[in-house]
């Protein structure tokens, strides 16, 4: 089983229309649920998994896409932003890391909380 090192993290900006090269890449039953708008890129939440693309190089032409099962979620916290700190975060533990997702105040972090708890519990 591969292990990741370190946390990958992401952050999520404002959500978005689902992008059509990631409506091509989902499995039969497979449907989205809401996409959110990356530093590059987009992150979308479907009724099965996170799919994370994350563009690279200059030209961004090379696209890596990150998958997290909601079946390999053990465990996640969520945690509301504050005065001071404005993101909100959310964290994921699963067999092979923790990942971090990052929450900008556009973002509805108790909407992502109750779509994750539907899928996992």
């Amino acid at each position: 089983m591969a292990e990741i090192d370190g946390v990958l993290e992401w952050t999520f900006y404002e959500e978005v229309n689902v992008p059509k090269n990631i409506e091509e890449i989902l499995v039969d039953g497979e449907y989205a649920e809401v996409a959110y708008r990356t530093v590059r890129d987009v992150a979308v939440v479907t009724n099965k998994r996170f799919i994370i693309a994350d563009r690279q190089g200059i030209t961004g032409k090379k696209v890596e896409i990150y998958t997290i099962p909601f079946k390999s979620i053990d465990m996640y916290s969520t945690e509301n932003g504050g005065r001071l700190d404005f993101n909100a975060e959310i964290e994921l533990w699963t067999k092979t890391g923790k990942f971090k997702l990052n929450l900008n105040k556009k973002v509805d972090i108790r909407k992502l909380d109750r779509l994750i708890a539907s899928h996992i519990l």
